[in-house]
């Protein structure tokens, strides 16, 4: 699964939830454009899935490892773009 996938399982079930629906298209627009996402969008839209239980609606249409896979992926690229910190 690649960053536009994940994208996608969560815009298939943000429409109940404006905010969500809102900052994953642009999120999934911007990655099928072949643009850079910022991690701190991709950290809202995760959050905001968090939030809204949208994990637990995938994980019951898609089961839990797909879910888990999806959110890895996210969580590594959140990672990889995130400033380290200082200590």
């Amino acid at each position: 699964m690649d960053l536009r996938d994940a994208t996608r399982m969560i815009l298939t079930e943000s429409a109940g939830y404006p905010e969500l629906l809102r900052i994953t298209q642009h999120s999934y627009e911007e990655l099928s454009a072949g643009r850079a996402v910022p991690h701190t969008v991709l950290s809202g839209v995760l959050a905001e899935a968090t939030r809204e239980d949208v994990l637990g609606t995938l994980k019951e249409r898609y089961g839990a490892e797909a879910v888990d896979g999806m959110v890895a992926v996210l969580a590594r690229e959140i990672d990889r773009q995130a400033p380290a910190a200082r200590r």
